[in-house]
């Protein structure tokens, strides 16, 4: 746990930035620029091998080289917050749940490249075969939001619900954005997975087996979901904060509960504020703000449409020629979907930049190295989940499949 609370590990080399003067980059700032590692979130920040140099030009003829010479033995997948430099191998796109779901429909491939961070990867490892190795170019490529919630603050969140006597008729319902650990306490305790998709659905599931929903780890998508789609109030959602005892919570707040949402959320969504919304409506009259579930409530609301990754491309496909669109969620994809729209006027909700930096770790000097080790015979960075926290994990994802 010491590791975890470590500050962000500054460089010492900055001349290269570009800033004024006497100007030195904040710790945030070199973070999401991809200068710094923060410890809290990252699982290692260095690779058993060479990597090559990013400013070789022979880079993009090398990857394809490579993944020709590979085959298909070899299944690459992007996520949507990908780099456009790792997108052009990839074999499909996608949202996390989608991308593991591609992997486990291709059980030829031997090899699974996941171009996303660790959760994604354990989910793959989970719903592919064992003759499958999912690997993940750089184990740097964390989730900050998955690493809100270890499992040994939610099993003694799932005491105190005990010693409340709530547990009992309490539900936990898992995001996808969550490590294997996790899927598993939820697949044990007879809970469910869901995606930003189907969250209502895994709700509604959830309430017809108990009286409550524990919901782990983002809250923002819990309350959203919640209040905006379940019509329960904000008055029905407590929050549970692991760094306190018995979560900063009453015995008699948590029996009043309907929803008990664990104190986690997107490092990237929760930058977005309601001044945002309100800055771009006026820059852009008449523009639709459509942002991601995982935004603050004041921003969900504040916002004409909420949605998934998946919603947010087809609302821009679907809509009219001319229209304005400001959108409220990882900066790679924005980019991506106003290229793939030059008849929209399509623009980033905030002025700030907003990767997702540890997503963007994975870049095309790791794929290289990637994919060149496997033609050489080596695995590198397999990404392994043990049997036992597979079998539970998997309990709880197939609950989600079967989902009405």
């Amino acid at each position: 746990m010491s590791s975890r609370r470590k500050e962000v590990r500054a460089v010492t080399a900055t001349h290269d930035l570009d800033l004024p003067p006497g100007v030195r980059p904040t710790p945030l700032a070199l973070l999401m620029l991809g200068r710094a590692a923060d410890a809290r979130s990252e699982r290692g920040v260095e690779c058993p091998g060479d990597l090559p140099s990013p400013s070789d030009p022979n880079l993009v003829a090398r990857a394809r080289a490579a993944k020709e010479k590979l085959g298909d033995r070899v299944f690459i997948l992007g996520h949507h917050y990908q780099r456009d430099e790792v997108i052009e191998f990839a074999d499909v796109t996608g949202d996390s749940f989608k991308l593991a779901r591609e992997a486990a429909a291709r059980p030829d491939a031997p090899y699974i490249v996941f171009c996303g961070v660790h959760f994604m990867a354990e989910s793959a490892d989970i719903l592919t075969s064992d003759e499958q190795q999912v690997i993940l170019p750089d184990l740097a490529a964390g989730c900050s939001m998955a690493d809100m919630a270890t499992s040994e603050q939610v099993e003694e969140c799932w005491d105190v619900l005990a010693e409340a006597g709530i547990a009992d008729v309490t539900v936990p319902v898992s995001y996808m954005n969550s490590s294997a650990d996790i899927k598993a306490f939820t697949g044990r305790n007879g809970g469910t997975i869901c995606t930003s998709s189907n969250a209502r659905r895994a709700l509604d599931w959830a309430f017809e087996q108990g009286e409550k929903v524990l919901f782990l780890p983002d809250q923002h998508l819990g309350r959203n979901t919640a209040v905006l789609e379940l019509g329960l109030s904000l008055d029905d959602c407590v929050l549970y904060n692991p760094h306190k005892p018995n979560g900063g919570l009453t015995v008699e707040q948590l029996r009043a509960a309907k929803m008990i949402l664990w104190r986690g959320h997107c490092s990237v969504h929760g930058r977005f504020d309601v001044s945002s919304v309100e800055e771009v409506r006026e820059r852009i009259p008449g523009v639709n703000v459509l942002v991601h579930p995982e935004c603050r409530h004041e921003v969900v609301t504040a916002a004409d449409h909420v949605g998934s990754t998946e919603y947010i491309i087809n609302t821009l496909d679907a809509a009219e020629p001319g229209s304005a669109w400001a959108i409220g969620t990882e900066l790679n994809l924005v980019r991506r979907v106003a290229a793939a729209h030059p008849d929209k006027q399509v623009v980033f909700l905030d002025k700030t930049v907003c990767f997702c930096s540890t997503m963007n770790r994975i870049d095309l000097p790791h794929l290289v190295w990637t994919l060149e080790s496997l033609v050489e015979g080596t695995v590198v960075n397999r990404i392994r989940v043990d049997a036992e926290t597979e079998k539970f994990a998997k309990v709880a994802l197939d609950r989600m499949l079967a989902l009405p």
